[in-house]
């Protein structure tokens, strides 16, 4: 098994194992592995253009990823990337300015209301049930509604 290991070019090995992290950072995204990727390829041209022990390869691997992940952790607290809708995964933000109508009266602050085929929980203003509200924010999973002006 010894003589398999030694046959390989390790600097092929590197650029491999950093085109498979890419890969998976392509397929997983979680702007992680993308710095290891570039600490592998960068070990593995360093290795090309000048042959080192395997120990020595590592800690250079190891050296260039905690740097880069460092950095970029770094310049992600200054830099933050918003997302391109920051309400996608709330349900509640994405329902403001909608108009819901009352199925069961709001009593002492709370009822339930209908916005398309689905019933919340709404806290607001006392209403009749069949009154059109807007909702002007959530609590969780309950909408917080208002009269309309």
């Amino acid at each position: 098994m010894t003589d398999w290991l030694n046959s390989l070019d390790p600097h092929w090995t590197w650029l491999a194992i950093g085109l498979v992290l890419a890969a998976a950072e392509i397929a997983v995204p979680g702007f992680f592995l993308i710095w290891l990727a570039g600490a592998a390829v960068i070990t593995g041209l360093v290795v090309w253009i000048m042959p080192i022990s395997i120990a020595l390869q590592v800690l250079l691997f190891a050296v260039l990823a905690l740097g880069f992940v460092m950095a970029a952790r770094r310049w992600l607290k200054t830099n933050e990337i918003e997302g391109a809708d920051p309400a996608m995964n709330d349900r509640g933000a994405r329902l403001i300015g909608e108009i819901v109508q009352i199925t069961h009266a709001i009593d002492n602050g709370t009822g339930r209301a209908s916005h398309g085929d689905t019933e919340w929980l709404v806290k607001g203003p006392d209403a009749a049930p069949g009154t059109k509200m807007r909702i002007s924010g959530h609590d969780g999973a309950v909408l917080v509604v208002e009269h309309l002006h």
